[in-house]
């Protein structure tokens, strides 16, 4: 936090206020994606097939294909979301076998691998952490309220407010016991209105999970 005459400045956002309009970085690429309310996408990053929840962000430096992003996601800076698999079957691995254009060959470029990326798209859900660097490989779908440690390497599911870590990741712990869990995803407090939202803030703040759960859950 940046100090300034005495008050915490958040050095992220200097106090700006954000709008229900997406706002994205002026050197980042947007292509055929979706943006909800009050998201943010960060400088020199790259999007793309995508659809992004409510609230979501992105720190920067991020690369995001072919992915299906719950509401109130958090991306850190660095993080990467379905990188793109080559066809291993083929003789070689290379670009020139399917963006052969690019290449100056003869036969157009091949859309079944880009057809075959697009279907094996990556699901997100609501209330995700992904630490710095990580990366979500794809085919994969991580539960509401997980959390991924920075640098992990997801390769298989993962369940709801699970924290994983590692290369590949597993499994650490659960963030909440798994009644409060199941109490949280059905209060499903990330579809509130902005009113609701605002008027739980010092909840959101001051109550841990579980009173959180028992307070909004009955």
């Amino acid at each position: 936090m940046l100090i300034n005459h005495g008050v915490a400045v958040d050095p992220w956002t200097q106090g700006r206020v954000m709008s229900e309009d997406p706002e994205i970085h002026p050197t980042a690429v947007v292509r055929a994606s979706d943006f909800g309310r009050y998201t943010y996408l960060g400088p020199r990053s790259y999007v793309a097939g995508t659809v992004m929840g409510d609230y979501g962000y992105a720190m920067g430096d991020n690369q995001i294909a072919h992915a299906v992003i719950g509401k109130f996601v958090n991306i850190a800076t660095g993080a990467r979301v379905n990188p793109p698999n080559h066809p291993t079957w083929r003789a070689t691995h290379h670009h020139f076998t399917y963006r052969s254009r690019s290449y100056g060959l003869s036969l157009d470029d091949d859309a079944g691998i880009f057809k075959w990326r697009a279907e094996d798209q990556v699901e997100i859900g609501h209330d995700v952490w992904l630490g710095h660097n990580a990366i979500v490989m794809p085919g994969v779908k991580i539960g509401t309220g997980a959390a991924v440690g920075s640098g992990a390497v997801v390769t298989k599911d993962v369940p709801p407010f699970a924290i994983v870590v590692g290369v590949p990741a597993r499994v650490l712990r659960f963030r909440v016991e798994p009644h409060v869990a199941e109490r949280l995803q059905q209060i499903a407090w990330w579809d509130w209105s902005p009113q609701q939202i605002d008027a739980a803030l010092a909840d959101f703040r001051a109550l841990g999970a579980e009173e959180f759960a028992e307070k909004y859950g009955s």
